[in-house]
């Protein structure tokens, strides 16, 4: 059983997730800014769809990435280099949620909710939600969105229209990085695809002691506008 937190609770010790499923912490709680910040610095994140109450997860092991471990292929650099590509930070933020939200699969569903949109927004007013997006020949061809607090990028969700377009925002991601104040990047749960590209996994007890290392001060930080171009950094 998982406990049930009312409005404005501190959450448990991420140790207390159930094994299976993986993560799955508690229940209830709130979405609002001061409660989705004191989850991402102890490292528990929101995901739940529309018939669910609100569940929070703190997976073991969790999927990361360093700066340096990312891949770019031989195909991703010739399309960095020789395609017509602009990067732009934060431009946009409600669009590219709603196209992480478009549904991708045949049931049509999505755990990027009314209610889950609004919470990110208001994060994303106050500085602590980030996008990147990636336009090629002119049209929007990917992004990213998540939360950044210290060292440590949550990444959220991401979407491509087309061919590489979100692994190209990922390796814009990481040349950013150092500008960016970005040391690490939580990708949740793993997949192939983010193993192919240089994720790891990590035991959470790691991954918490990372998060105490490189969260020393939440607060929330700018991020440059851009438009950033491969070529030219």
């Amino acid at each position: 059983m998982i406990p049930w937190l009312p409005a404005g609770s501190d959450f448990p010790p991420p140790e207390h997730a159930l094994d299976d499923p993986n993560g799955l912490l508690a229940a209830g709680n709130d979405l609002t800014p001061d409660t989705l910040v004191r989850a991402y610095r102890l490292g528990v994140f929101p995901w739940y769809d529309a018939s669910q109450p609100i569940l929070w997860w703190s997976p073991n092991p969790r999927c990361v990435f360093r700066p340096g471990d990312f891949h770019i292929s031989r195909r991703l650099g010739r399309h960095l280099r020789g395609a017509d590509l602009s990067f732009h930070g934060d431009r946009d933020f409600a669009g590219v949620l709603d196209q992480c939200a478009a549904p991708r699969d045949e049931d049509g569903g999505t755990w990027i909710t009314a209610e889950m949109r609004a919470a990110y927004l208001r994060l994303h007013g106050l500085g602590y939600a980030h996008c990147l997006t990636v336009d090629q020949d002119g049209a929007l061809a990917g992004g990213i969105y998540g939360v950044q607090l210290g060292g440590v990028f949550f990444g959220e969700s991401m979407f491509s229209t087309r061919t590489d377009g979100s692994k190209s925002v990922l390796a814009m991601l990481w040349a950013l990085a150092p500008r960016l104040g970005i040391q690490l990047l939580d990708a949740q749960v793993e997949s192939p695809h983010l193993m192919r590209l240089g994720a790891y996994l990590m035991p959470r007890a790691d991954f918490q002691r990372e998060l105490d290392r490189l969260i020393p001060d939440p607060s929330p930080r700018p991020w440059p506008k851009g438009p950033f171009r491969w070529r030219e950094l």
